[in-house]
């Protein structure tokens, strides 16, 4: 089933910005000036959308020099697949068994 951590990671991504940075970070590792050049949005709006990601712990940080490198936390998209494919499953069973409450 899902969690409350479930929801509020869907609402981190449910951002069209947020959605494309991490789809940008599930292929390589990138930096602040990537993510501006990749996306169009000013730095100052990127910059803010980033500090969401990693307050929800989707995405990890590394200082090079004066940039910040941002890679995707794969696990973090692991465990809420595995929620949603816990919810397929049931509803899965649900069809097969033909279950259905009484009115």
């Amino acid at each position: 089933m899902l969690t409350s951590v479930d929801t509020d990671l869907m609402r981190v991504l449910a951002d069209p910005l947020r959605l494309q940075i991490v789809t940008l970070l599930a292929h390589e590792t990138l930096c602040t000036t990537h993510l501006v050049a990749e996306t169009g949005a000013k730095q100052t709006n990127l910059s803010n959308h980033m500090k969401v990601l990693r307050e929800a712990g989707v995405v990890d940080t590394e200082p090079c020099g004066r940039f910040i490198y941002y890679t995707l936390k794969p696990e973090v998209i692991d465990a809420l697949a595995g929620s949603f494919a816990a919810l397929a499953a049931a509803a899965r069973q649900t069809v097969e068994t033909g279950r259905k409450r009484a009115c």
